[in-house]
């Protein structure tokens, strides 16, 4: 069982009722197990962080990142959130919002091959 911070939840299902143009972008490629029949969901809860996609098959969480994780303390804070998820078994991967709106493919074609 995830560890799981019920207090996130009213905060993730806000966030799945308002993605960003990026994030609804990646997930319509993704939805209805459109990558080799992995099943995902958006805006998952996970110990006391709300990840944007999330394989529990693969052990795979998607992130897509804005402008804010590029800053000195965006970088350390997703470094700490990334290390708190792998000790979990989780891999991450990060995408920026430009690879995900400029190369869609190419971000598939990773996810594809970690999957």
């Amino acid at each position: 069982m995830l560890p799981y911070n019920k207090n996130l939840k009213p905060a993730a299902r806000s966030l799945r009722k308002n993605m960003t143009d990026v994030e609804r972008r990646l997930w319509s490629e993704i939805r209805r197990k459109q990558l080799k029949g992995y099943q995902f969901y958006k805006q998952k809860n996970i110990g006391n962080y709300i990840v944007d996609f999330y394989c529990p098959a693969a052990k795979l969480i998607i992130e897509t990142d804005g402008s804010q994780h590029y800053s000195e303390n965006g970088r350390e804070k997703d470094k700490v959130r990334d290390r708190y998820l792998g000790k979990l078994g989780f891999t991450v991967l990060r995408f920026s919002n430009k690879d995900v709106t400029d190369n869609i493919e190419g971000v598939l074609q990773r996810i594809w091959e970690h999957l």
